[in-house]
């Protein structure tokens, strides 16, 4: 299969914008990436739970704001506040894997 120079592989954007793997620029990036993917995954639970995000930040213990900061990527967030959040808060197991 002939391949088409017209097209650049999201790999090689990101190298682009952000640098190689393992360069600052690029971590920072992907923190912030990942950040926003828990955000979105607790989100996604909290709704599918039916749940506002007040009910959430008071059966957690919590702030509405801190989880509202949580969802949209613009809060770190401690391992044992993300235990707390979706298995005390959401009834759901975390599973964590290291590659």
């Amino acid at each position: 299969m002939k391949k088409d120079s017209s097209f650049t592989a999201f790999e090689q954007h990101l190298e682009k914008r952000y640098g190689d793997v393992g360069d600052e620029k690029r971590m920072a990036f992907e923190a912030k990436a990942k950040s926003f993917a828990i955000g979105e995954l607790i989100k996604e639970e909290r709704r599918l739970s039916k749940m506002t995000q007040e009910q959430l930040a008071n059966k957690t213990g919590t702030k509405k704001s801190f989880i509202s900061r949580i969802e949209n990527g613009k809060s770190d967030i401690q391992l044992s506040t993300l235990y707390r959040i979706l298995e005390v808060g959401l009834g759901k197991k975390i599973s964590l894997t290291i590659e």
